[in-house]
């Protein structure tokens, strides 16, 4: 259990905008932050973070939340993971008991999978610099790659013993279980004949590269091994689970995030020493795709940091023309392509590890081109004097061109693709018109087979609003943003004037919000219909009597992680159209925080309009089904009907 000193100081130490700015390129919005949604696969930002209230809240997916929200959804963490990460992130130390082996057990499958690949990568890791075999085999295959002690340390690089269970025994003796062993593809379980199981560890004899997440949590391994075996594979990787989809995760990503973001621009290489060597070197804004295909997935991962790519290709490269897929790939994503490759005989490994970190800047520098000029080069020297060749190359660079969303990028290519193959614009326009058409017939003929698959469903009525849910949520938001707020409020007291008339008379009184709402709705015995809505309105409460200095965040900290949601919801709808930088055009839009006194007296009418009404329904129904003497019930009905007058004549409604 991690102490409640050490939550308070994660909470009042931890940033929101800072945290997930890890995660996500987020833009300056007024006074809040906007990025794509890290959850959902979106081209304009819907993604809002608050520095002043401490919260995000993503209007794609509807999910939000406090920093801790956040690490629980984006990285799957638990409560005190999230907890944990922070306080690692701002140097707090943690006050905690020590896990027991039935607390282990307890964990759920996803998280001992994560318990599991942690331990894995930290026994790796001491089998290398602890045991002779890990020093005289594996630490000296990347002391001979270049790699320093501190790289080695910082990338968490081991050495899987060259015996068949030394990894799996000494994981089971630790107390991990073996169903976790086998689902992260560490160990791998054989059925023999007569019952029998057989146990053998899956990286037997490799160095190892462990497999960041984003937040830095072990996902899996690559091992590669050292000996010449025709029958092994060279590199092995773990195999899918429910931690690891290799389709979207990059090599390298927890330790380049921070300069992608910074640099504004992502270095894509092939392979692990790629990315470490360049690291190594000074280049730290480099990932890799570990020797997959690129997917959409992984464009995805880094268009939340940046949305500049540069591919870097070995010189001999034998696969450099399907490679250019991938970068089709970057271009329908919406991303910037720049393409370099190193001389012949070289790749990102060996020319760093030859390199000074100038001269590595300066070769990318000068050889970086852009993806049009890379590829015109690329096939046009393939074309040489062959026109049809010719004529196909040039087809082949209209179809990339076509895979750009934005119509003015597209437009320049063109103009870049007849400077360089000395063709006229209006053929590559008529060409790029030609595939457009193709790809919207493609797309409307899935469209209308999609269709056939469905009945066609009648339309729905209009739901109707839920007008009690609104104003409930909107008594939780005045609660929230003004809760503290002194206020001089206009209160209504029932009288009888000289003519018997039953009127509302004004007076005036000075309180804070929160207590002008708790004394009206305990006056008319008013109590919150939604559940979620009610416990946070007590808690609210609860929090504002006590505390003068009541902030959103410290209450958050509080409050059950299912009703953060809510809260965030609540908190940043009005933020997604919010007006900024306005008075630049001599606009003057009302601030948010005036007529608070207003807006809660309105509020409460509103709210006991509503319930006059609905208890009118009920009288209403009782003279229907009563065949007796209705006349109190119609009395009591009248009495309402003049009251709910009064109310609604209050807040300037007519009635009909």
């Amino acid at each position: 259990m991690i102490s409640k000193t050490t939550i308070d100081q994660v909470y009042e130490t931890a940033r929101v905008e800072e945290v997930i700015g890890d995660f996500v390129q987020l833009k300056k919005s007024g006074s809040n932050f906007k990025g794509l949604s890290p959850f959902t696969d979106e081209r304009t930002p819907s993604f809002m973070v608050s520095p002043v209230k401490q919260i995000w809240k993503d209007f794609s997916s509807g999910k939000g939340g406090n920093v801790v929200a956040f690490l629980m959804e984006h990285e799957h963490f638990t409560y005190p993971e999230a907890i944990k990460y922070l306080a690692k992130k701002y140097n707090i130390e943690i006050e905690e008991t020590e896990q027991t082996d039935e607390q282990k057990e307890q964990a759920n499958e996803r998280e001992s999978m994560y318990l599991v690949s942690e331990y894995a990568q930290k026994y790796f890791s001491n089998t290398l610099w602890e045991t002779e075999p890990g020093k005289a085999i594996g630490l000296t295959y990347f002391k001979e790659r270049g790699f320093t002690d501190e790289t080695i340390k910082k990338f968490g690089l081991g050495y899987s013993l060259d015996e068949w269970e030394a990894f799996t025994k000494a994981a089971q003796k630790e107390g991990y279980q073996l169903e976790f062993l086998e689902k992260t593809g560490l160990t791998i379980v054989k059925e023999q004949a007569g019952g029998e199981t057989r146990k053998f560890d899956r990286f037997k004899g490799r160095v190892m590269f462990p497999i960041h997440s984003m937040s830095g949590r072990v996902l899996g391994f690559g091992g590669r091994i050292l000996i010449n075996d025709k029958k092994a594979a060279k590199y092995l990787n773990s195999p899918e689970s429910e931690i690891y989809h290799k389709s979207k995760v990059l090599y390298g990503i927890y330790f380049a995030k921070q300069a992608i973001a910074k640099e504004d621009n992502c270095y894509l290489v092939e392979g692990y020493t790629d990315v470490i060597q360049m690291y190594q070197r000074g280049v730290e804004n480099v990932v890799s795709s570990s020797g997959t295909a690129l997917t959409p997935e992984q464009i995805r991962l880094i268009n939340r940091l940046t949305k500049n790519i540069t591919v870097l290709f070995d010189g001999d490269a034998a696969g450099l023309r399907a490679s250019l897929r991938g970068i089709d790939l970057i271009l329908e994503q919406g991303m910037n392509v720049k393409i370099c490759t190193f001389p012949e005989g070289e790749d990102p490994d060996s020319f760093s590890k030859n390199n000074t970190y100038e001269d590595l800047i300066l070769y990318l520098e000068e050889n970086t081109k852009d993806f049009i000029q890379f590829k015109t080069s690329l096939l046009a020297e393939e074309a040489a004097n062959d026109p049809i060749k010719r004529a196909d190359t040039i087809r082949d660079i209209v179809n990339s061109i076509s895979k750009i969303p934005d119509r003015i990028k597209k437009e320049v290519y063109i103009q870049e693709c007849a400077k360089i193959m000395q063709i006229s614009e209006e053929v590559l326009y008529n060409t790029l018109a030609q595939i457009d058409k193709k790809q919207v017939a493609d797309t409307n003929k899935r469209l209308k087979q999609e269709q056939k698959a469905f009945e066609v469903v009648k339309n729905e009525p209009v739901e109707k609003v839920d007008v009690q849910y609104q104003l409930e949520r909107k008594i939780i938001e005045m609660l929230l943003l003004y809760g503290n707020s002194k206020q001089e409020f206009e209160d209504l007291v029932l009288k009888e004037n000289d003519e018997g008339e039953l009127v509302l008379e004004p007076e005036i009184v000075e309180a804070r919000v929160f207590e002008k709402v708790f004394l009206d709705l305990q006056e008319d015995e008013i109590e919150l219909s939604n559940k979620q809505f009610r416990d946070i309105y007590y808690k609210l409460i609860e929090d504002l009597n006590e505390k003068e200095d009541f902030t959103i965040n410290s209450f958050l900290s509080k409050l059950d992680q299912e009703m953060i949601p809510e809260v965030s919801s609540i908190l940043m709808e009005d933020e997604q159209y919010e007006l900024h930088d306005w008075e630049r055009k001599d606009i003057y839009p009302k601030e948010k925080g005036l007529g608070v006194a207003q807006l809660v007296g309105e509020t409460i009418l509103s709210l006991r309009c509503n319930l006059i009404k609905n208890r009118i329904q009920k009288l209403q129904e009782r003279t229907q089904d009563n065949n007796g003497d209705n006349s109190e019930v119609l009395e009591e009905i009248v009495n309402y009907l003049q009251l709910n007058k009064l109310l609604n004549a209050k807040l300037n409604r007519v009635l009909s």
